[in-house]
């Protein structure tokens, strides 16, 4: 997936060129070669420890497969065959004088070759030569030069680490940066999922995405609601960003201009990282694609529906709560979920996204947008036509586009 680059980010992008696409493990670092194939990295260092990591020597090949660097390329080639159109009639006159030969006109085809050494289709050309009716042969078209392919855009020199910044397995993010001693704003990415599955990795495209252009992209894992139940998932999310602001300057960033950005269940998340008078320093914006703001309308509408997705998010929401519903003893914890209700003044300018006729409503973001209004707080809610969800709904055309736009907004100079 490729989305558009606004010109106040590629302004950024531009200044930050390097000469190498690396790619490293918690461990240590490895240069990746122009072709690029799915690959990853697992483990981390501690959240006390940062993230230092050790360069070793390059290599090439494809990289352990947890979606990192995932996009490929591909030669394009062509086999031709060249046939010959058999003729009859009088043949090409040959030999001696006076002697004649006739009959149908013969012909060769051969059959194209592939070359193996380097993963391309080869484009060895059939060749065929035939004699028609008139006796005049049939020529071998050139063949066509084969298409030279072309840079890739992620910007040159980018790293890639994956750390912890915690001791749960699902406490590591992925980080992509420049490493050189410009200060850049960053942009966190957090995957949706239902509370209970999903992984940054397919966070992947996005957060190149954001790198292309320049910004230092931190994409999280979290504690899913089978790990633990609410306010886990939000906890992981500040501590996440206080480990990327603690450790800024091992990764180029600017600790104090950064957004974040969460698709469904992660953009309840991200929303609720910007509001509860939670304050964050260097917080300028959160955008929620698809974001459940208000797991009890999610309850509600989940119930008595034939709508299979929205029984399954009621569902979620119980889980994410505990296992209990909304009543009793569960009531209290029910409301530290409700976003809208924790809207206060200063909390963050956002932006959500919602499609008209999908499992989340627009609700939410009419409710979210209703409480902060109260306190003066900026929100706009965008809707889209049809059905589409979460990362679907952000790859329809102009809606990435319209979010990158906002990001730079808040976060280049000349939206500061």
């Amino acid at each position: 997936m490729r989305t558009g680059v606004t010109v106040g980010a590629l302004a950024l992008a531009a200044a930050m060129l390097g000469p190498a696409v690396l790619h490293s493990t918690a461990h240590a670092h490895a240069i990746v070669a122009p072709t690029r194939t799915d690959g990853g990295s697992t483990g981390g260092t501690g959240a006390a420890g940062g993230a230092a990591a050790t360069r070793t020597a390059p290599t090439t090949g494809p990289a352990a497969a947890t979606g990192m660097l995932s996009a490929t390329r591909s030669t394009v080639t062509a086999a031709r065959t060249d046939v010959s159109t058999a003729g009859s009639g009088t043949g090409t006159a040959r030999g001696g004088a006076g002697t004649t030969r006739s009959g149908a006109g013969t012909t060769r085809s051969g059959t194209a070759g592939s070359r193996g050494t380097d993963g391309e289709a080869g484009s060895a050309t059939a060749r065929g030569r035939g004699t028609g009716a008139t006796g005049e042969r049939i020529p071998t078209p050139t063949p066509v030069p084969t298409p030279t392919p072309q840079p890739d855009p992620l910007v040159q020199g980018t790293v890639v680490n994956t750390v912890a910044y915690g001791p749960h397995p699902r406490q590591r993010m992925d980080v992509w940066y420049q490493p050189d001693e410009i200060k850049r704003p960053a942009v966190f990415l957090i995957h949706g999922g239902w509370w209970s599955s999903g992984d940054k990795k397919y966070m992947t495209e996005i957060s190149r995405s954001y790198a292309e252009q320049g910004y230092v992209v931190f994409n999280i894992n979290y504690r899913l609601s089978g790990d633990a139940s609410w306010p886990a998932q939000r906890t992981d999310t500040f501590d996440a960003v206080a480990t990327a602001r603690r450790h800024a300057a091992l990764w180029s960033f600017d600790p104090n201009k950064y957004v974040i950005i969460g698709f469904s269940a992660g953009g309840h998340l991200a929303t609720a990282a910007g509001t509860y008078k939670s304050g964050l320093r260097g917080l300028r914006g959160v955008v929620g694609i698809s974001p459940v703001v208000s797991p009890l309308t999610a309850y509600t509408e989940g119930a008595d529906t034939f709508d299979a997705n929205k029984r399954r998010l009621r569902q979620a929401a119980i889980k994410l709560a505990g296992g209990c519903e909304p009543t009793g003893r569960c009531a209290k914890v029910w409301a530290s979920m409700e976003v809208p209700w924790h809207a206060s003044r200063g909390d963050a300018p956002m932006l959500v996204v919602h499609s008209e006729d999908e499992f989340v409503s627009p609700e939410h973001g009419e409710q979210l947008k209703e409480h902060l209004r109260r306190f003066g707080v900026p929100v706009t809610v965008a809707t889209e036509p049809g059905i589409e969800h979460s990362a679907p709904l952000y790859r329809l055309p102009g809606v990435a586009e319209r979010t990158q736009q906002w990001v730079a907004q808040k976060l280049l100079p000349s939206g500061s």
